[in-house]
């Protein structure tokens, strides 16, 4: 039987329909990222699903966290404890630990399952590491029913069983032969390394049984274990593991396999969802609009009215004023507690139509922060009241809004109705705070984990929009810090020491002055801001400097530039500082990817803190709950010899929103970081007020 074109079309277009089948039941394989035990399938969990993973057998444990950053991107960061090997340094050095191996680990869809075609996802393991485990995979999954099956081809770490030959061998002879030695300070990409040498095929299926919370597993392993770091050799039975998952709740998986025909493995997976956290709030409801008895605008109470809307919509209002026809009300104000400011917008709006009189036909809700002009909520009045009332079929409140740039009134336009007499109160300049901070370092030879656990005071007075002076004292609580023996005066290394002298600041005092900072903030014209800054800017550098930013309304790139001079605090002291200063500042561009929802890429270009010159590439997705997940990595003319152990500075860090965890709401954040090494190239000054941040609201 012919086929026509028209039917060939129709045929290979059917082909790529996606299936929709619901995400498969969280299981992470035994290096983290979704797999069955040795070897990954092209699975992925939905977008924002974070997974903290453990393992173990004999020889190894491996702890790994997982993050679904993107639908077709899985991110894996990895420690394996090598329990048979000792971190070199000597006893005196590392304290006898066992060596662990990190390693990062990155998964990319490349298509989803079709009617006819499987999902096909490609690989990176370790990548960046010492390479023990390095591996690189193209697998592919297709399911039956209940059964997935997974077929794939591995090299490196998942082609040692050398069952088939490496097909880019018949490329290039360089494809041939794969490095077998380490590199033992890591950190480096060795992507001249990638699909070389022995090649393997793997594959396994994934079974889920009546029973909801069981789900079974058999695997090929990729692997011969000939090249592991261990005393006494591997053995290796059968090339095929059996496993089970079980699901103690929506958030905890428990894993027990049978490997290599003798060894059981035992894992858990505690697992949730950063895109769909959310937490009720008990808030006062939006006001029920009716019909208001005001006549004029000289008859409204201003004041109350600005208490309503900063109990109900988080509004400080700094003050109000109208124009000519006083049909246009305009709102100075700061939001003070809500992240989602549209929806302060429209519950501030509900407040206005009961107490503004009905011939107002547009209130404006100017956003200012530190004395910057920053955003503008807009609301059409009579529009938002007949849908309000429902005298409008199919109409929304919402519809009623628009944003704007902030609208900038001539005196000579204006009249002004109200201007906040409280606001050189006492209580409007000084504000007090406690909270609980923890540093912690994962990773180090000494100890595993490093941390301290402290309690800081805060102090902020601000006397005016465009000053401040910020505060805090630092009261440690318990750390271990004293373990950190790594003393970079014995290592031949041409940077100074900026940040690897962390142990003498962590045990140097118990309380201690963190911050002391006057900071002044101008906004030059429409889109230019500026900031200028003085003071004790962090528990190891104080000095002065200054940072300008261009940020168009609503533009999905912002430019900024900022200089620093800056010397090195004494440990020992509240104030006193060294001999040591540098003059640091970067060049930014802040870039809203238009081609990624809700993803900033930050790239700053200059001088750091060690006097080295680079750039530091900063990549942040924020999730529909507003957890910001992110990573950054420094490169600099300080070569990876001088740099030492890990080759460049780079970490990763979750931003999370504190509204997720209480019943009102907040602006308030606090961040959660890993940094996999400590060292002194690529530093960036920690300074507490920065613009692109300050200036969120644009």
């Amino acid at each position: 039987m012919a086929l026509t074109s028209s039917a060939l079309v129709i045929l290979a277009s059917s082909a790529w329909q996606p299936v929709s089948f619901q995400p498969e039941t969280v299981n992470q394989s035994d290096f983290g990222g979704v797999g069955l035990m040795q070897t990954p399938t092209a699975r992925m969990h939905n977008e924002g699903e974070f997974s903290l993973n453990y393992v173990d057998n004999e020889q190894f444990r491996r702890m790994s966290v997982s993050l679904q950053v993107f639908p077709w991107l899985e991110a894996t960061a990895r420690y394996t404890d090598e329990r048979e090997v000792k971190w070199g340094g000597g006893p005196d050095f590392s304290n006898n630990q066992t060596n662990k191996d990190k390693g990062f680990d990155a998964k990319f869809r490349l298509w989803l399952e079709s009617e006819y075609l499987p999902q096909v996802a490609l690989g990176l393991r370790d990548m960046g590491g010492t390479g023990l485990y390095a591996a690189e995979y193209i697998v592919a999954n297709k399911r039956f029913g209940n059964f997935d099956i997974s077929l794939g081809m591995g090299w490196g770490y998942l082609g040692r069983r050398d069952n088939m030959t490496n097909p880019f061998c018949e490329v290039a002879d360089r494809f041939c032969e794969r490095p077998v030695e380490t590199s033992g300070r890591g950190g480096e990409f060795e992507v001249d390394e990638m699909f070389r040498g022995p090649a393997a095929v793997f594959g396994g299926v994934h079974y889920q049984t009546p029973w909801p919370q069981l789900q079974l597993m058999a695997e090929y392993d990729a692997n011969d274990y000939s090249q592991d770091r261990v005393e006494t050799p591997i053995q290796v039975d059968s090339p095929w593991n059996f496993g089970a998952n079980y699901a103690v709740s929506d958030n905890l998986n428990l894993k027990l396999s049978y490997q290599r025909g003798n060894t059981f493995m035992f894992g858990a997976t505690f697992h949730f969802n950063l895109a769909t956290i959310s937490q009720a709030k008990y808030e006062p409801a939006p006001q029920k609009v009716g019909y208001s008895e005001t006549r004029e605008l000289s008859q409204v109470d201003y004041e109350r009215l600005s208490q309503d809307l900063l109990r109900e919509a988080g509004y400080k209002v700094h003050a109000v004023e109208t124009d000519k026809t006083q049909q246009r009300v305009t709102f100075y104000t700061t939001q003070t507690r809500y992240r989602n400011s549209e929806q302060a917008a429209e519950k501030a709006a509900s407040i206005l139509a009961n107490n503004l009189p009905e011939e107002v036909t547009s209130y404006e809700l100017a956003q200012t922060d530190n004395g910057l002009a920053l955003t503008q909520h807009n609301v059409d009045a009579m529009r938002f009241k007949q849908a309000a009332r429902g005298e409008r079929f199919f109409a929304k409140t919402e519809q009623a809004l628009s944003e704007s740039d902030v609208r900038y009134s001539s005196a000579d336009s204006t009249k002004r109705l109200y201007t906040r007499e409280a606001a050189t109160s006492k209580q409007d300049k000084w504000k007090f705070a406690v909270r609980p901070d923890l540093d912690q370092a994962f990773g180090n030879p000494e100890t595993f984990y490093l941390y301290q656990l402290s309690l800081f005071g805060t102090a902020d007075w601000q006397p005016s929009a465009n000053f401040s002076i910020n505060s805090s004292v630092g009261l440690n609580l318990i750390n271990n810090y004293d373990e950190f023996n790594f003393l970079v005066d014995n290592l031949d290394t041409p940077l100074p020491r900026v940040r690897t002298r962390i142990r003498e600041y962590s045990v140097a005092n118990d309380v201690w002055l963190q911050n002391l900072q006057a900071t002044y903030t101008h906004q030059f014209s429409r889109n230019w801001y500026g900031l200028a800054y003085g003071g004790y800017l962090e528990r190891m550098f104080a000095g002065v400097g200054g940072e300008v930013l261009y940020r168009p309304h609503n533009s999905d790139i912002a430019f900024g530039f900022d200089v620093n001079y800056v010397k090195q605090r004494e440990p020992d002291s509240y104030t006193a500082l060294e001999d040591y200063d540098v003059l640091t500042g970067h060049a930014a561009m802040y870039w809203q990817l238009p081609f990624i929802d809700d993803t900033l890429l930050t790239l700053k270009a200059g001088r750091f803190l060690a006097g080295d010159e680079g750039v530091q590439v900063n990549f942040a997705h924020e999730f529909d709950s507003g957890v910001i997940a992110g990573a950054y990595a420094a490169f600099t003319n300080v070569s990876s010899e001088d740099y030492g152990e890990g080759g460049f500075t780079k970490g990763f860090y979750l931003n999370i929103p504190f509204d997720l965890f209480f019943v009102k709401h907040t602006k308030m954040r606090g961040t959660v970081g890993w940094n996999p090494i400590t060292r002194d190239g690529g530093q960036m000054l920690n300074r507490s007020r920065q613009l692109y941040p300050m200036t969120e609201g644009r």
